[in-house]
């Protein structure tokens, strides 16, 4: 029985090109190439479910939310023959729309109202124009009513409201599918007939929260750097045993429900609580001036500075807890005293978790409304409290989506003036 010989190829049968080939004749480069293929597939199905959770619960929400910011499609959707016949009218004049825009708006409402939608239609133009709300409710009962012909004194008839042209203009100035009217609200501004204008001095409102967020936010940032500091130094430098008592009661506040340690804060901080209490029994003030530390902005501040405080201690340990005693020991052997030694060799090796800690608590600051809802009454709110009221109470999803986008901005302009000062590079958890 004979056996066939194996075929085989030697380095003679490849030509010789200088390329580096396998063992088959496959040039090594492409055969890396394609082992590199292989790995980066394998480690992307690794992460493809995370990855998939993120865009569903995350990146999903936040696109359709800022999608609502300038999303109009109500107007063309419930009356568009109106829209249509708008598209003729000059809203610059002082003159009625004609009569077939009547008759357009009498053939959409009656469809609005049978699929019961022409409120919702109000309730979008109310936010620009206080009335419009009340206005397609009224004319939804007396639409069944009207005769065919002579709409246009039918519908004012209705209610005198569709005589004043102020109304078609808002109607004309909102049938677009796309708005710039949530953002300018957001801001405290309008858009009118003449143009865009602010709104007058008692009306603007998020400006201020804006300003008033970004700052009591920074507030609350520095007192956490103040107070977490040497605790963090203590946790760095104490024995074990010490170190880990201390660093339970540190962790101790995430052990108890956030809405539990908020009404325990107004507890403390009203003017008949306990602070004030103790104040009064020692004579550092009088019972007659108590101290209004409650539905204000002190409240606010210290408040959260205890919530976040843990936030700021726990990166700061991490970082100290890697820094060598060596260095200081060194300095004050070149002649550095105490002080010396401390700010010109230790703090700055201390910078990465400063800068970690400052921009958690900072970014959690500014998203927080529990705390602020609770113990910072109308003076010591935040613009998330706002848009929180937005989204549950008043359901105007477009200006929360709006204040949001805003924020996110904010956000975002002061991460990289931060990255330019600090640098991000040099954040560190530890």
């Amino acid at each position: 029985m004979s056996s066939t010989p194996t075929a085989t190829r030697s380095h003679s049968d490849f030509p010789d090109d200088g390329v580096v080939r396998a063992a088959d004749g496959t040039p090594l480069k492409q055969r890396l190439a394609k082992a590199l293929r292989r790995e980066k597939l394998r480690s992307f199905l690794l992460i493809a479910p995370l990855l998939l959770f993120i865009l569903l619960s995350f990146i999903a929400p936040i696109a359709d939310m800022l999608f609502r910011s300038v999303e109009n499609n109500i107007v063309q959707d419930t009356i568009p023959r109106t829209v249509e016949a708008l598209k003729a009218w000059d809203p610059a004049g002082n003159e009625l729309p004609n009569e077939p825009v009547f008759a357009a708006l009498h053939d959409d409402l009656a469809i609005a109202v049978e699929k019961r939608v022409h409120t919702r239609l109000g309730s979008r133009l109310n936010y620009e124009k206080s009335g419009m709300s009340g206005l397609f409710r009224k004319t939804g009962r007396a639409i069944k009513r009207m005769d065919e012909g002579d709409y246009k004194a039918q519908f004012i008839d209705a209610d005198e409201d569709w005589g004043d042209v102020e109304t078609w203009r808002v109607i004309k100035r909102f049938s677009p599918a796309y708005t710039p009217g949530y953002f300018l609200n957001a801001v405290d501004a309008e858009q009118t007939s003449e143009g865009i204008r602010m709104k007058p001095a008692n009306e603007r409102v998020y400006l201020m929260l804006f300003n008033r967020t970004m700052v009591m936010s920074l507030m609350i940032t520095v007192s956490c750097l103040i107070l977490g500091f040497p605790v963090a130094y203590l946790l760095a430098h104490l024995s074990l045993k010490a170190s880990n008592m201390l660093m339970i009661l540190v962790l101790l506040p995430f052990w108890t429900s956030l809405l539990v340690r908020t009404s325990a804060w107004k507890v403390l901080l009203q003017q008949q609580g306990v602070i004030n209490d103790f104040l009064v029994w020692t004579g550092i003030i009088d019972d007659a001036n108590r101290l209004v530390m409650i539905n204000n902005q002190t409240g606010t501040i210290i408040a959260m500075t205890h919530i976040l405080l843990p936030f700021m201690i726990l990166p700061l340990f991490s970082v100290m807890k890697t820094i060598s005693p060596s260095y200081v020991r060194a300095a004050k052997s070149l002649g550095a005293n105490d002080w010396t030694a401390f700010w010109k060799v230790y703090f700055p090796q201390t910078v990465p978790g400063i800068g970690a800690g400052a921009i958690l608590v900072f970014i959690l600051s500014i998203g927080y409304y529990i705390t602020p809802e609770l113990v910072g009454g109308t003076s010591g709110i935040f613009i998330s409290n706002r848009i929180a009221y937005h989204i549950s109470s008043s359901l105007n999803w477009g200006l929360a989506a709006a204040l949001g986008a805003i924020l996110l901005c904010l956000v975002l302009i002061l991460f990289y003036v931060y990255d330019k000062i600090v640098g991000i590079d040099n954040v560190k958890l530890g």
